[in-house]
């Protein structure tokens, strides 16, 4: 399988070449920022395009059919219709953390995206806390939740930001929980040391039963982290017109638009590389011929095949479930998937200790 470091590091050699260190650095980083935004924006716009597909696809009708072949481009007409919309500032706001809000919300989203191992050898960071520092960055998204909402002066903004800042923070624990599991069995924090353990096997299939529960807590926090059906409350339109961000508008309302659908991204994609192997193919072991085989298939392909397996399975969640009340969603974190999470986590302890696990 292509090793992707054998191109960045072509790449760092030959600027090292022609110039000094810290000029090949300053190059390096503004590159991987300009990739990451514009693969950043590609993601969101193709996320935006299929939950309307499938959307459309469970209520039996056909989706955006007008703009371009089978409506492809309607995503992209109404990106720049909300580029080119008016920015409206409510006049007894408090303006500079209603602005601050959004782009806490999209740099939140921005490191933990940066966090993930896309292919073999194509990641931005891999530190040994891999797992930590995408839980630590991504719960930064909670600061700009309740900043937008009270700055916003509006009491149905402000509900909304206490119902997503309730729920968020609950979930968090589950969502940890589920993946610290997973640590235990691994053995490492790093994506990529997570994903080459998986070289044999992937964890969801040879870490019992313990994985698959983990796997199963973890789907359900992480669709109440993104704030999405049946977990979105904080943005109940019948009840809070649109939660924490109703009165934003044009480019802001779009920063908090595609940090939603990047965080329905990033759920996904920790869920493939943590319990589905990441970019590493399907191996079977003895099976010598269909391994090669599937060695074949690029790592960046595998990474996306199941990220968006996931990602259609979180959708088939929120167009198939009604809406939860706020008591309900927080008694199933609370009395529910916390108790599960912490027995699985000893039971998992127990199976790692006496190498039960295949």
């Amino acid at each position: 399988m292509f090793d992707f470091s054998i191109v960045t590091s072509w790449i760092d050699s030959m600027l090292r070449g022609v110039m000094p260190a810290w000029a090949a650095l300053t190059i390096e980083y503004v590159l991987i920022g300009v990739v990451i935004l514009l693969v950043y924006a590609l993601i969101a716009l193709s996320l935006i395009y299929m939950e309307r597909k499938v959307c459309g696809a469970f209520q039996c009708r056909l989706g955006p059919n007008r703009v371009g072949p089978m409506g492809i481009f309607q995503a992209v007409a109404d990106m720049v219709k909300m580029l080119i919309k008016e920015l409206i500032y409510i006049r007894n706001s408090d303006k500079f953390l209603f602005k601050l809000a959004p782009f806490i919300m999209i740099t939140a989203s921005v490191m933990a995206f940066g966090c993930l191992p896309f292919g073999r050898g194509l990641h931005v960071l891999d530190f040994n806390i891999g797992i930590f520092l995408l839980l630590s960055v991504s719960a930064v998204s909670i600061v700009g939740v309740l900043l937008a909402g009270w700055a916003s002066n509006n009491k149905f903004s402000m509900i909304g930001a206490m119902r997503s800042g309730a729920q968020m923070i609950s979930y968090e624990l589950s969502l940890g929980i589920s993946m610290l599991t997973m640590v235990m069995l691994a053995g490492t924090m790093s994506f990529s040391g997570i994903v080459e353990a998986q070289a044999d096997g992937w964890f969801l299939f040879k870490g019992h039963i313990p994985a698959l529960i983990a796997f199963i807590v973890y789907l359900i926090a992480g669709n109440a982290e993104t704030n999405r059906g049946p977990f979105d409350l904080p943005e109940a339109e019948s009840e809070l017109t649109a939660g924490f961000h109703t009165e934003y508008s044009g480019l802001q309302f779009g920063f908090f638009y595609l940090a939603e659908y990047l965080n329905l991204f990033i759920v996904s994609a920790v869920a493939a590389t943590v319990f589905l192997g990441g970019w590493m193919p399907l191996h079977i072991p003895g099976w010598e011929g269909f391994n090669a085989v599937m060695d074949y298939i690029p790592s960046v392909v595998w990474f996306f095949g199941k990220t968006y397996l996931m990602i259609f399975v979180l959708m088939w969640f929120k167009w198939t479930f009604p809406r939860l009340r706020v008591d309900q969603i927080l008694t199933l974190e609370w009395k529910y998937l916390l108790p599960i999470g912490l027995f699985n986590l000893m039971l998992m302890a127990i199976i790692v200790i006496f190498g039960l696990h295949f």
